[in-house]
């Protein structure tokens, strides 16, 4: 090599070297922070009066505050494996909570056989980050399974914290370790805020068992569930305290903050009182109603993110693409995927075009449902029964609550909804329902056609509410634990 190519060369890299730190400097950092078993109506941003939410309120105040964000399917796992992944749980065969239910008698189908760990060779967020220089830190839940090769350290995780789901509310702690996660977290910030860093905070607030300082749960006399009140207004100040935390190290206008729920709020009676409602919607977590699929999500980037409410429907799997957008990161190129990027729209641009959004839950849920499937295209959605056949129709645009089906006033278009969810179905390879030899009907009719819980409406209050649930509660805690009450 001449002496002339060589100082060539070297004046090459000295020149692309600073571009390519400054670059790795500007890209933004990422908070994600789930809430468990949080409704699309608990927080007051979202019109809720009874609970207290002032930092997320000023949180969606700035940024993007979406009406029609959908979960990956309306149970734990099943949405967390599609928010890391950016699949639909039907297609990675992760389609209830892990480790999953029992079979029962009460049951027509039995339950399809699940994965029961994230397998290690989907690629998640955290991965995705991490490759591209990013520290990665989970502070919170997981749920995704603890088999070598599933854990979040084996996932993409440089740093991995996961208390106990509970804690003993005092002057320090909440009672669902909600301060101890933030505490790590904001350590985590303090630590790696010279370079970029995806920092996921998975709480386990307001899941059940329900528990809030005292003085919290005195502040809402008047709330539906008081304690459920406490929770929220716990969980609202550790977002205050990230938020700050952001402020203090300079990095708000370099850090896109998202917070979304896993699954719909929890509205049956599964221990103490009935936790929330989801009014206007119907039901909750475990159903395919818009209760159990509508999540609150908030999307904030001060100075990138416009102020706005977006109606248009988007689903938990597209924050993957998304989040590779807003950060200038290669997009994902699995053609498996089942998201798409939003980062144009956030950014202030026109509405995409028309999708459709398909799901499958072929479960029977603790919470009263049986397995299903449903599709959405427009304002009409379709909900298939898989262990009767029965075809629900709806319009959301007249009728969000689904209190009036269409099915047989429109037999064409349910039918024709229900071909291309069966397509759907095929094109994902999801996993179907055989029989049950030991289907007992006359254990199940208590549970399922006697008593319909998705149609409970709230009453004035929590405990009025769990009153209308405690005798199919007593049924149906019998049925899951194997016995047959007298």
């Amino acid at each position: 090599m001449t002496l002339g190519r060589f100082l060539s060369m070297v004046v090459i890299v000295l020149v692309l070297a600073p571009a390519s730190a400054a670059a790795a400097e500007e890209r933004p950092n990422v908070v994600l922070i789930l809430a468990d078993d949080l409704g699309i109506n608990d927080l007051a941003c979202y019109g809720r009066r009874d609970h207290a939410t002032p930092h997320l309120d000023r949180l969606a105040s700035g940024g993007s505050r979406f009406t029609s964000a959908y979960c990956g399917l309306s149970i734990c796992s099943a949405s967390r494996a599609a928010l890391m992944t950016g699949k639909s749980p039907a297609r990675l065969h992760l389609t209830t909570f892990l480790p999953g239910r029992p079979d029962a008698e009460t049951q027509k189908l039995l339950h399809p056989a699940i994965v029961q760990d994230l397998p290690s060779s989907e690629v998640t967020l955290a991965e995705r980050f991490r490759r591209a220089g990013y520290a990665t830190g989970i502070f919170g839940k997981w749920h995704l399974g603890n088999k070598a090769g599933s854990k979040p350290e084996d996932q993409g995780f440089d740093e991995v914290f996961l208390p106990a789901t509970d804690s003993i509310p005092s002057a320090t702690e909440g009672g669902k370790n909600e301060y101890a996660i933030t505490r790590r977290a904001i350590d985590f910030i303090d630590r790696r805020k010279g370079g970029p860093f995806f920092l996921y905070v998975a709480h386990h607030n307001p899941h059940i068992r329900l528990a809030a300082r005292p003085e919290l749960v005195a502040r809402h006399p008047d709330a539906f569930n008081p304690v459920y009140a406490g929770m929220i207004e716990t969980l609202d100040d550790t977002i205050g305290l990230i938020g700050e935390s952001l402020e203090r190290s300079g990095l708000t206008r370099r850090t896109i903050v998202v917070f979304m729920s896993d699954n719909g709020g929890l509205h049956v009676l599964e221990g103490g009182d009935v936790p929330t409602h989801n009014t206007p919607f119907r039901a909750g977590k475990g159903y395919l109603y818009e209760g159990g699929l509508r999540v609150p999500l908030i999307v904030s980037w001060p100075g990138r993110i416009p102020a706005a409410v977006i109606d248009e429907p988007m689903v938990n799997m597209d924050l993957t693409p998304t989040l590779m957008d807003l950060c200038g990161l290669p997009a994902a190129a699995e053609s498996s995927l089942d998201g798409v990027s939003l980062a144009a729209r956030l950014k202030g641009g026109p509405a995409g075009p028309p999708r459709s959004f398909a799901f499958h839950f072929p479960h029977y849920t603790n919470q009263g449902s049986r397995p299903a499937g449903s599709l959405r295209e427009g304002s009409w959605k379709l909900i298939e029964s898989y262990d009767d056949g029965r075809l629900e129709l709806y319009d959301l645009a007249a009728d969000p609550g689904e209190r009036t089906d269409l099915a047989a006033r429109e037999p064409g278009r349910a039918r024709a909804m229900q071909s291309r969810l069966a397509a759907w179905r095929a094109s994902v390879g999801a996993q179907s329902n055989e029989p049950n030899p030991n289907y007992r009907a006359d254990l199940a009719r208590p549970l399922y056609l006697d008593f319909d819980a998705s149609a409970v409406r709230p009453l004035a209050t929590a405990a009025e509410t769990a009153r209308v649930f405690e005798r199919w509660r007593k049924l149906m805690n019998a049925a899951v634990a194997g016995s047959r009450p007298r």
